[in-house]
Parts: C-alpha cells; structure tokens; sequence
C-alpha cells in the first residue's frame, strides 16, 4: 500500500475514531435501555426473578446488544472512510465472471 488514505491519514482517523466512539457510547446507554426492559419483560411474566437470573440478563442483553453495534460500527466505519477501498484484488486478472 503506497497510497496515505482512510485510516492511514492521522486526521481522517482521528474524527473516524471519535464518531466511532460517540456512537458506541450513544449504543452503550441504549443497550442499557434493552437490559431494562428485558428485565421488566421478566419480571411482568415471571414475577421476582432471582438474582443470578438478573446478572445473567445483564450480561447477555447487554453483551450481545453491544457485540452486534460494535461490529455494525466499525463496518460503517471502514466504509464510511475509504479503508474498504484501499483493498487490492489480486485474483482479479485470474477470476473470470463470465463462465
């Protein structure tokens, strides 16, 4: 890779990476939201829930809400910049799409 773009440039990976972290920490608060209602969800169908049930909500609502932003982000991320761009296709010449 000879040529500086995307994330290569400090500035354009400086403002990538704070956007990044502005909408995981926007996502973070609203996974809290789905833990809370998850855990309302629970308690309206199961009455009091014990607490090793709650833990296990917690961690799995809210784990798995920030897994799937997570990765969503930083696939908006790497498109939003150029860095999927800068990929070189070196089977292009070898792959033929008209067979």
């Amino acid at each position: 890779m000879t040529r500086r773009e995307a994330l290569d440039d400090p500035a354009i990976a400086a403002t990538a990476w704070a956007r990044f972290r502005r909408i995981m920490a926007w996502m973070a608060l609203g996974g809290a939201l789905c833990v809370g209602l998850a855990l309302l969800f629970l308690y309206w169908r199961a009455g009091p829930l014990p607490l090793h049930m709650v833990i296990a909500t917690v961690l799995g609502v809210w784990t798995t809400f920030m897994l799937g932003t997570g990765l969503m982000a930083l696939a908006f991320l790497s498109s939003g910049t150029g860095h999927d761009e800068q990929v070189m296709d070196r089977l292009k010449d070898e792959v033929s799409l008209d067979d």
